[in-house]
């Protein structure tokens, strides 16, 4: 049963001494009693909401933790949790057909049919189950078992009260595959996750991997090399998953002590690939505020009492490629030290709705050798499984369950000193980079996650010609499979073979500041450039992008003009400041001013550039929802990436990282046609050319269009907002970006200074009060406080107590 209530706003000291009294639903404040001495009345979980619908989940152990999560989460995203689900069943064709788009939040597959065959044969291979079984640290430790038993008996109550029919949110109210889940739902659920980078990308690519016997093997030509360079960016926060982190020590701050976390993940604002705001509290035991991964019943990004932390995508490439020697004559054997080995065969059945409403069994055999899945292509481009060849995909967490172990340790972390032997001790981080602070003035840079131990002298030693052409551009590499000395490397003190030891990947430890934006870990601080790492992890010495040239300068300026705090960090998100703006949005308002007769040249023929030219002079280089122009100089800033060369009359000089390039080239007629295109984009999407941002760029939920500040990481801006472009109408929708945002600053006070913000909000179901409200602060650049301390929780105005019994 539920108990629901609001207390007074009075004051009750003591966390084990103090709790609401039971009283029915009511909208009015009820008067706050005494509990009993251990806080809970005999309920398994407490959940004290405050602002924003976001839980404070009180339990006596980690199984209550686990079940108030579930109950609270499926709450708030009932239909989105069951069709990861289902997703993860193979189950999609049955009940949608072969057709879709499949689930992006958990693969990259194409179709529903694909994601099927995909999880189908990660189901029927028991590799989950394996990894489970395992002792800890390679299989979950105790208390995460019990986290994620409790939070599976948490979700099944929350569907069990409501029923089909009892859901709220019209994505699934009624719907057939509204299913109890299992602790085995929940494994595959953070398996998806971890491999999302390599086999989960790949899905397309193991599924359609067929013998092409009249094909040639793919060549090593530049333009192969520069589509698969491309191909790859996407996961480098050039795609749909991109962050910024920065760590304020006690030398950056205003005090003088202390310090200030800003964590910033760029995520998809729809789909289930998003974030839930949480804080799970045992008394004396276990206590950690901030975001989730959806599903994962761990803080992803948050803090303690006395430490914080975030992730970034990273640029270390998780996986790698294996060309091998067919058998001559037989296209399923390959050879290795000159012995044929048969390739493993897995032959993967689904069912598929037909249209008319009939169920049909559709199989693939799927192939494989000892490095991984046989792949037909790879990043849009083909490697043709020939007579001679074929290529695998080795992914290097494709036996990590010790994510959910390196999550834990990271929720009981006190310290950057913590932080870093969380990492160390699990190397359970799948792929991403770890910035942090703490109270004593630390400030964090870590890459310390599953990375391949394949050196720079292996991949040229024992590269394929195209691996040899690619490796040193983007990191992957494509090994002889043919030779066992030509498989990945290990270090003594790895967790597993085929990993490079925690000592070799990039750790930086400072008391001014570090932070990634998804560049390499050269610049984690511009005056203490991080070098002498394996490629695979990252390059040296290139251009940064003008994301990360932002953050860079915002840290140096905000430290030299009197330190930050959290206040000033909030700013600095919203505040909007574009980079590339700051390069060159002044000579583009002079290019435009000097068009002859005020037409620029375009595809379309010469357009007028009217009161462009004005808006551009008079901008203040910020995305603010009322500045002009803004959106004018976004659109030719995306086109000035298809320039040939790039844009800039000055060169990238890496002894001037942060500066290079600049200078726009106005003189070169690609950059002047790329304005005057973006001239005519706007004009054919009826958007004035000195618009304001709040009237061109928006989101609808429930029928109210809420405007959007930001803009893509490509203008720099460090508040990224992916935008959905449409003629007519402008910015109509945000793809993805600024997610769930914390601001953690740790001074004298016993109580971390939070501010957050989840930018889509905590509900995805239209008829949840939650399912906009944080929209609409981020538009007005409102903030949530932050309740960490149990003070702080009971004083909340809006205190309502669920108890779970």
């Amino acid at each position: 049963m539920e108990d629901t209530l609001k207390s007074s706003r009075k004051r009750l000291p003591a966390l084990l001494a103090t709790v609401l009294a039971v009283a029915s639903l009511s909208t009015t404040p009820a008067s706050a009693a005494r509990d009993s001495p251990d806080g809970l009345q005999g309920a398994r979980a407490l959940l004290r909401y405050t602002e924003q619908g976001i839980p404070h989940i009180l339990a006596k152990d980690f199984g209550g933790l686990g079940y108030g999560y579930g109950y609270a989460v499926a709450k708030d995203n009932i239909c989105e949790l069951a069709n990861g689900y289902l997703t993860l069943a193979a189950r999609r064709s049955a009940e949608f057909g072969p057709g879709g788009t499949g689930n992006a939040a958990l693969s990259d597959a194409s179709t529903n049919l694909t994601s099927d065959l995909h999880f189908q044969q990660i189901n029927d291979s028991g590799v989950v189950e394996r990894l489970v079984a395992q002792p800890a640290p390679m299989g979950p430790r105790r208390e995460v078992r019990d986290i994620i038993s409790g939070y599976v008996q948490g979700y099944n109550r929350y569907l069990a009260e409501k029923g089909p029919d009892g859901i709220t949110d019209p994505a699934c109210h009624g719907a057939a595959w509204l299913r109890p889940i299992t602790d085995l739902d929940v494994y595959r659920n953070v398996y998806a996750v971890t491999t999302i980078a390599g086999v989960g990308g790949a899905a397309d690519e193991i599924v359609d991997a067929k013998p092409s016997p009249g094909a040639a093997p793919v060549a090593a030509t530049p333009g192969t090399v520069a589509r698969i360079a491309d191909g790859m960016k996407s996961r480098n926060g050039d795609g749909e998953l991109g962050s910024n982190g920065i760590a304020v020590g006690a030398d950056g701050t205003a005090s003088g002590h202390g310090s200030v976390l800003l964590g910033n993940p760029h995520y998809p604002w729809q789909g289930g690939r998003r974030f839930w705001q949480s804080q799970l509290t045992i008394p004396g035991e276990f206590d950690v505020s901030g975001g989730s991964l959806l599903g994962l019943p761990l803080i992803s990004i948050g803090h303690t009492a006395n430490a914080a932390w975030t992730h970034t995508v990273s640029t270390s490439v998780p996986f790698g490629l294996f060309e091998v020697p067919l058998v001559p004559g037989d296209q399923r054997s390959y050879l290795v030290d000159g012995k044929a080995e048969k390739m493993t065969s897995q032959t993967v059945s689904v069912e598929v709705k037909q249209p008319g409403g009939e169920l049909k069994q559709e199989r693939r055999t799927l192939y494989s050798t000892r490095y991984g899945p046989i792949v037909g292509s790879f990043a849009g481009i083909p490697l043709p499984w020939t007579t001679t060849s074929a290529h695998s995909l080795r992914d290097a967490n494709a036996t990590n369950m010790r994510v959910l172990n390196a999550w834990f340790d990271l929720n009981r972390a006190q310290s950057t000193g913590d932080l870093v032997d969380a990492l160390k001790s699990t190397q359970g981080l799948p792929w991403v980079n770890t910035i942090g602070t703490d109270r004593a003035g630390n400030a964090l840079y870590s890459d310390i996650q599953v990375v391949p131990h394949v050196t720079d002298q292996q991949a040229t030693g024992c590269g394929t010609p195209l691996g040899r052409a690619l490796f040193p551009s983007t990191g992957l590499s494509i090994l002889d499979g043919s030779r066992t000395s030509c498989g990945w490397g290990s270090d003594p003190d790895s967790i597993e073979p085929g990993l490079f030891s925690p000592a070799k990947l990039p750790l930086q430890q400072r008391r001014d500041y570090t932070l990634n934006t998804n560049d390499s870990s050269w610049l984690a601080n511009a005056d203490a450039p991080i070098t002498g790492y394996p490629r695979v992890v990252g390059d040296i010495g290139t251009p940064r992008s003008a994301r990360t040239r932002e953050a860079l300068i915002t840290a140096e300026e905000g430290i030299r003009d009197g330190g930050f705090t959290t206040s000033s960090m909030k700013q600095t998100l919203f505040g909007d400041r574009s980079r590339t703006a700051e390069l060159a949005a002044s000579d583009t308002a002079k290019m435009c001013a000097a068009f002859p007769g005020g037409k620029a040249p375009s595809a379309q023929g010469p357009v007028d550039v009217g009161p462009a030219c004005a808006a551009l002079a008079k901008w203040d280089h910020h995305y603010t929802l009322d500045s002009r122009g803004s959106l004018l100089f976004e659109r030719f800033v995306l086109k000035l990436g298809t320039v040939p060369g790039g844009p800039w009359s000055v060169p990238f000089d890496p002894a001037k990282p942060v500066t290079t390039p600049n200078t726009l080239n106005v003189a070169n007629p690609a950059v002047r046609q790329a304005f005057g295109d973006a001239v005519a984009e706007l004009n054919a999407a009826g958007v004035p050319l000195d618009g304001r941002l709040r009237d061109n760029q928006a989101v609808t939920r429930n029928g109210e269009r809420i405007p959007i500040h930001g803009a893509p990481g490509a203008v720099g801006v460090l508040n990224v907002t992916t935008p959905v472009w449409q003629s007519p109408g402008g910015n109509v929708e945000i793809v993805h970006g600024t997610s769930f945002v914390q601001v953690v600053g740790f001074e004298g006070q016993s109580c971390p200074d939070t501010s957050t913000l989840l930018t889509y909000s905590q509900s995805t179901d239209p008829t949840s009060p939650y399912f906009a409200d944080q929209t609409k602060k981020f538009s007005r650049g409102e903030w949530v406080r932050g309740r960490f301390c149990e003070g702080d929780i009971l004083r909340s105005p809006a205190l309502r107590v669920v108890r779970l019994r």
